[in-house]
């Protein structure tokens, strides 16, 4: 079997590709046996929502050990609660609980970091609206803002809720990583830079995705040398920058020798975590993919001496 980097991550997109928006939680131990079946030596898992974070809680013992046989390590357990920065207070103080429990997880299975998408911005979306990975500009652009709405005052309590995310994060010996979204607060590196200024704790962290900052017209090399001291977490996929897309590595205008370059220049010591498919990608052939692009990541950290 191949044995691939340690410093190269298997995202979870790997799983979900396989299986659909939500793969469903009872499955782990077996999509962790996957992504080591590869040969990967660090993987990343999601818990989806509330009852995908509980399910994950109850079998925590048992996902442990498959990643003890399995000889991976999690730097990083996902935590997809979107409504955590709702305008409700219940549905907020719901998925808040989640989190704390979706932390205890993360540092049992012995994570370092805990990520979800950037606070999404509290639009009125349909009540039965299923959790989305991403909002399509469409639905985003049309989407209006409760009635009663007041970007003041959500802002203030958005704070609030945040210090107190990491505080609990850092309870369990956590980062809190921001992922960068079309509809969020951190869609792009100043957005998270003021967010974290606001917030004003230490281990709020950003995970740096390609094609989501691309897509969003982010200047690729100028994000990283803004965000030298703050990164050690890369979702790494190709993209045209039309549409909301993780493709393989070349599929996509991505300047990955510049992106090498920048990361030698500062001394990037973190994970790249492989980050491709999707529905929304039309990856034919996941499991090629995955290993084409940890093969052409490992080229790059050799040939860079990264």
């Amino acid at each position: 079997m191949e044995i691939i980097d340690s410093r190269i991550t298997c995202a979870f997109l790997y799983t979900i590709t396989k299986y659909g928006y939500p793969p469903q939680p009872e499955g782990m131990t077996g999509y962790i046996r996957e992504m080591a079946a590869l040969g990967f030596k660090s993987i990343e898992i999601e818990g989806i929502g509330n009852d995908g974070i509980s399910t994950l809680y109850k079998n925590k013992e048992s996902i442990r050990q498959v990643i003890a046989d399995a000889d991976v390590d999690l730097p990083i357990f996902c935590t997809v609660l979107p409504k955590l920065a709702s305008v409700s207070e219940d549905l907020a103080a719901r998925d808040m609980e989640s989190f704390e429990m979706g932390c205890e997880t993360a540092a049992f299975l012995g994570a370092h970091g805990v990520l979800d998408n950037g606070p999404l911005v509290p639009y009125a979306f349909p009540k039965d609206m299923p959790i989305h990975r991403h909002y399509a500009p469409e639905v985003i652009s049309k989407v209006s803002l409760p009635e009663d709405f007041s970007w003041h005052e959500y802002q203030a309590r958005l704070i609030a809720i945040m210090q107190r995310a990491c505080d609990i994060a850092a309870k369990f010996g956590l980062d809190y990583y921001m992922h960068p979204c079309l509809g969020s607060q951190t869609d792009t590196t100043d957005a998270y830079l003021l967010l974290k200024k606001e917030v004003g704790r230490d281990n709020l962290k950003f995970c740096y995705d390609t094609s989501n900052l691309y897509y969003m017209h982010e200047n690729m090399a100028l994000g990283l040398m803004k965000l030298a001291t703050e990164i050690d977490y890369i979702h790494i996929s190709d993209s045209f920058g039309t549409k909301i897309e993780h493709q393989l590595i070349g599929n996509g205008d991505l300047n990955w020798e510049l992106f090498f370059e920048i990361l030698k220049k500062i001394n990037y010591q973190g994970q790249l975590a492989i980050d491709v498919g999707g529905d929304e990608s039309h990856v034919a052939d996941i499991e090629a993919a995955y290993l084409t692009t940890a093969r052409f990541l490992q080229e790059k950290l050799a040939a860079y001496e990264i």
